[in-house]
């Protein structure tokens, strides 16, 4: 692993988990503000974090062994260049030892992939607040600048003190190519992709399809493993702050348990009881159990209809494991009817009798409370 896979590694992994951990109220924020979410906003939830985390390992990793002999082995001009457009001199510094001409002396000049890559790293930043931000051109520009310049000033102090001296440079010719960058990316947005005019009216019911509750059923598994790992490290925080080290103690595990995993499936099973029904993950994406006419089914009826569920799944695959294989047994099986059964209902509905209904319909007299139509169902 060399220096330039190091961080896009470390972008890639980090921000999947934290895609991972803030997907629920992402999703949800989505629904109620465009009435979807689709791959373009599934896109842009994956691209905001992993971009952020590419930006700040780029610009600080590796870091090196700072010491008092490192430090004093650098001069002002190491941390410091002020003179703008000095990218060019050092292009023409190169191209005057390399042995190589035409493209592939320019292709192995280091100033060129060096003023390359700082334009290519800020391109993301214009197109994600031209385009899916419908922020002005202006805006990606300053924001751009921003951002550099917040780049720029944390190597110059060494990340705000922290080191001793700066081990990188402050270069204000990065802070010009960061700010071409972002406008790159703006102006690629108007180019490639006008903006769109259609306007979603967020509060109009759409069709229960698959992928929606596939997507519900992905949030109630999140759901309930990022509250577990928040309460379990909670747990695992405060025994550590209040002395505890390994060997824990014999009642630590069942409580670590009880907090990680029981705690959290109790909150998600007392979910649905509540309102007009519903886990967590229907809820997300507007979507609610029904009786057959669109009412509100029994508080026997939805608990029941949760078991066989996602909430049958995640306490089949708990923590002991005992029963891990019958759970994964059911979780497929719950695919294939998920696929199967008229209107997605799933084979926790068809045991139930309950329909899926987009949620928005709630307070509709039971006639309009009906199943929207799915296209999927259509024949033709």
């Amino acid at each position: 692993m060399n220096d330039r896979t190091f961080p896009a590694i470390v972008a890639v992994l980090l921000g999947t988990v934290i895609v991972l951990a803030v997907l629920v109220p992402v999703v949800a924020a989505s629904y109620r503000r465009r009435g979807r979410f689709g791959l373009r906003e599934l896109a842009v939830a994956v691209a905001v974090p992993v971009y952020g985390l590419a930006v700040m390992t780029y610009t600080l990793l590796p870091l090196p062994e700072v010491d008092a002999a490192f430090c004093a082995a650098r001069s002002s001009a190491d941390g410091l260049q002020l003179r703008p457009f000095q990218f060019v001199a050092d292009i023409a510094r190169i191209a005057g030892r390399q042995e190589a001409t035409g493209v592939r002396a320019w292709l192995a000049n280091s100033a060129v992939q060096q003023i390359v890559l700082n334009v290519v790293l800020f391109v993301p930043l214009g197109w994600l607040l031209r385009g899916p931000g419908r922020r002005s051109t202006g805006t990606a520009v300053l924001a751009g600048f921003g951002l550099s310049l917040l780049v720029e000033t944390t190597q110059y102090t060494g990340n705000w003190f922290l080191f001793p001296c700066s081990y990188r440079v402050a270069d204000v010719d990065d802070l010009i190519a960061n700010t071409a960058g972002a406008l790159l990316g703006a102006l690629l947005v108007a180019l490639l992709r006008p903006r769109s005019d259609e306007v979603i009216d967020p509060g109009r019911p759409a069709p229960v399809t698959a992928g929606r509750r596939l997507l519900g059923a992905l949030c109630d598994v999140l759901a309930v493993a990022v509250g577990g790992t928040v309460l379990g490290a909670l747990v695992g925080g405060l025994s550590l702050a209040a002395g505890m080290r390994s060997p824990f103690p014999g009642w630590y595990a069942p409580i670590s348990e009880l907090a990680s995993f029981w705690l959290p499936l109790l909150v998600f099973l007392l979910v649905p009881l509540f309102g007009a029904g519903g886990t967590i993950g229907q809820r997300t994406v507007r979507l609610r159990p029904a009786s057959p006419d669109g009412g509100v089914p029994a508080c026997g009826v939805r608990l029941l209809r949760v078991l066989l569920g996602t909430g049958g799944v995640i306490l089949l695959t708990g923590p002991s494991g005992s029963l891990g294989v019958l759970g994964f047994l059911w979780s497929v099986a719950s695919l294939v009817g998920l696929f199967r059964t008229a209107g997605h209902t799933g084979l926790a509905g068809r045991i139930t009798g309950l329909v899926m209904i987009d949620s928005r319909v709630a307070d509709r007299p039971a006639a309009a409370a009906r199943p929207v139509p799915n296209p999927e169902n259509r024949r033709t």
